[in-house]
C-alpha cells in the first residue's frame, strides 16, 4: 500500500522541515543548511547545499511556481533562493530580530509570511522583498502558518495553543484556543469542502500540537456572514506530541508525524487510519506530500528524510467495503483471472487457466501440487512465480477483509505481528519467524533476497505500540 523507496541521510543534524515543488524536494536542518534534490532520482543538485544561515534552519517552502525557495532561521532572517542555480535573491530580516520559526508563500506568490519566536508575524512583498505588513499575537511564539487555498486569509499557530486568523491587511479575523499545550503545525486542504451561495466557501484545516492531538476544523468566509472557524473532530493514533501535519494535494489524505517516532496517514473522508509508518528511530519533525505524484517525505531528528510511494489502486481497494472486496477476488470470472494473469506478466498461462476453467475462487485455492499435476505447468520457476503472485493476492484479501493495516503484517507469516523486530535490511518482522528464517535461510532478507549485513534483530517498540493501539480500537 505504501513503500519506502529512498532514504536521504546527508544532513549532519536534526531535519526540521521538508517541502516539495513539482520537480524538487527541499530539506533543512539544525546543521544550518538547506538541501535540494531532484524528484527524478533523488540525487542532490550540483548547487546544493545552500549555505547562508548562521544558526539552525527551521522551515523551508517553495513558491507555487517552484522557482523560488524560502528558508528561515534562528538567526532572525528569511532568505529567498533561486532554485535553478542556488543563488540568493534576498535576505529579509525580522524587524524584531527574533528567531524565525516558520515561513509560507501565499497561493498567488505575491506575499510571504514569516512568524517568529517573539510572536511577530510579517507579510513580505515577494516581488520587491520589502516588508508589507506586520502584526503580532498576544502570547507565545509562532510555530505554524498556512494560507487558505484562495489566499484571502492565513492562519498562524502559537506555542500557547492559539489559532489566529489574519486577512491580507494583517487584521485579526479570529482567535481561538485550539490546543492545550501549544500548536506545532497547521495546514489547509487545497480542495474546498463545498461551495455555497453568496460566495460562501468551506475549507478543511488541520492542526496538531503538544497535547498529542490532530484536530480538524471547518473554515468558512463570506463578505456577508464574515469569518467562522468550527471544530469538527479529533483524530486518534498518536501517544506523544504531534509535531507535523500535512494534507495530500487532492485532499484525500492527511499525514502526521510525532514524538512517538511514528507517521500516521489518515483518510480525510472517513478519518480512518490508512497507514502507520515506523521507520524513523527518533522524533518525526516534518512531513509533506508531493503536489503531482503519490510521494510522501518524512523527516526526523534521526537526521534522515524518508521518501514513501503510495499505490493508488491499493488505496482504493483499502477503502472498499467488504462486499466489494469479495467481488474483487472470489467473484472473479475466468475473464477476470485472464486479465489478472496478463497484469502479472503471466499471459502465456491464460490458455491453460481457461482450459481448466479457473475463476477467482479456484485461483485462490491453487497449490504447488495442483499447478504441477492438474494444470501441467512443468517449469519450476514459473510455478513458483505463480504461487508468489497468488500468495500476494491472498495476503491483500486477508488484510483488507480484516481491516489490518499492511504495515502490521509480518512479510514471512502474513499474520498480524505480536513481537515485531527490525532486521538489518530495514524491514520489520515477527521475531520468532525472523529468527527461524535466519537460522534456515543463511541470513538472506525475506524482502530483497540479499545477504543481511547483520543477524541482529532490534525490537520495534514503536510499531508494537501502534499495533496495540489498533487492536484496542478495532477489537472491542
Amino acid at each position: 500500500m505504501v513503500k519506502l523507496i529512498h532514504t536521504l541521510a546527508d544532513h549532519g543534524d536534526d531535519v526540521n522541515c521538508c517541502a516539495f515543488s513539482f520537480s524538487l524536494l527541499a530539506t533543512c536542518s539544525l546543521d544550518k543548511t538547506i538541501r535540494l534534490y531532484s524528484l527524478r532520482d533523488f540525487t542532490e543538485l550540483p548547487h546544493s547545499p545552500l549555505k547562508f544561515h548562521t544558526y539552525a534552519v527551521h522551515c523551508c517552502c517553495f513558491s507555487p511556481s517552484g522557482l523560488i525557495l524560502a528558508s528561515c532561521s534562528t538567526d532572525g532572517t528569511t532568505v529567498l533562493w533561486n532554485t535553478e542555480n542556488g543563488q540568493m535573491l534576498a535576505v529579509m530580516e525580522q524587524p524584531s530580530g527574533s528567531p524565525v520559526r516558520v515561513c509560507q508563500f501565499s497561493p498567488d506568490s505575491t506575499c510571504l509570511a514569516s512568524g517568529a519566536a517573539d510572536g511577530t508575524v510579517v507579510l513580505w512583498n515577494a516581488q520587491s522583498y520589502k516588508l508589507h505588513r506586520c502584526g503580532s499575537v498576544k502570547d507565545g511564539s509562532l510555530a505554524a502558518c498556512a494560507f487558505s487555498p484562495n489566499g484571502s486569509f492565513f492562519v498562524t499557530g502559537s506555542s500557547c495553543g492559539d489559532l489566529t486568523v489574519w486577512d491580507d491587511k494583517m487584521r485579526c479575523l479570529h482567535n481561538e484556543k485550539a490546543h492545550d499545550l501549544g500548536i506545532t503545525c497547521c495546514d489547509f486542504s487545497s480542495q474546498p469542502v463545498s461551495d455555497g451561495e453568496q460566495g460562501l466557501q468551506f475549507f478543511r484545516l488541520a492542526s496538531c500540537g503538544q497535547d498529542c492531538q490532530v484536530k480538524i476544523w471547518i473554515v468558512s468566509s463570506t463578505h456577508i456572514l464574515g469569518f467562522e472557524l468550527k471544530y469538527k473532530s479529533t483524530l486518534s493514533g498518536h501517544c506523544a506530541p504531534v509535531l507535523a501535519c500535512a494534507f495530500s494535494h487532492d485532499g484525500q489524505m492527511l499525514v502526521s508525524g510525532s514524538v512517538d517516532k511514528s507517521v500516521i496517514v489518515y483518510d480525510t473522508n472517513t478519518e480512518n487510519i490508512l497507514h502507520t509508518l515506523t521507520q524513523h528511530t527518533r522524533y518525526v519533525t516534518t512531513c509533506a506530500f508531493a503536489p503531482n505524484t503519490l510521494l510522501l517525505a518524512t523527516g526526523s531528528m534521526d537526521k534522515t528524510v524518508n521518501i514513501w510511494q503510495f499505490d493508488l489502486e491499493t488505496l482504493h481497494q483499502a477503502r472498499s467495503t467488504e462486499h466489494q472486496l469479495k467481488q474483487f477476488t472470489e467473484d472473479w470470472s475466468e475473464e477476470d483471472v485472464s486479465t489478472w494473469l496478463c497484469a502479472q506478466d503471466l499471459k502465456d498461462l491464460v490458455g491453460i487457466f481457461k482450459m481448466n476453467n479457473i475463476d477467482g475462487k479456484e485461483l485462490l485455492n491453487l497449490t504447488k501440487e495442483s499447478l504441477a499435476d492438474d494444470l501441467k505447468i512443468e517449469s519450476l520457476g514459473l510455478r513458483s512465480k505463480v504461487l508468489r503472485k497468488i500468495e500476494d493476492l491472498r495476503t491483500k484479501v486477508k488484510s483488507l477483509s480484516s481491516g489490518i493495516p499492511d504495515e502490521f503484517i509480518c512479510p514471512i507469516t502474513r499474520e498480524l505481528m505480536k513481537d515485531p523486530v527490525i532486521a538489518s535490511d530495514g524491514y520489520s518482522y515477527e521475531k520468532e519467524a525472523m529468527e527461524n528464517w535466519i537460522s534456515k535461510k543463511k541470513r538472506t532478507s525475506p524482502m530483497t533476497n540479499l545477504v543481511l549485513p547483520s543477524a541482529v534483530l532490534t525490537p520495534n517498540r514503536t510499531l508494537k505500540m501502534a499495533i496495540n493501539r489498533w487492536l484496542e480500537t478495532h477489537q472491542k
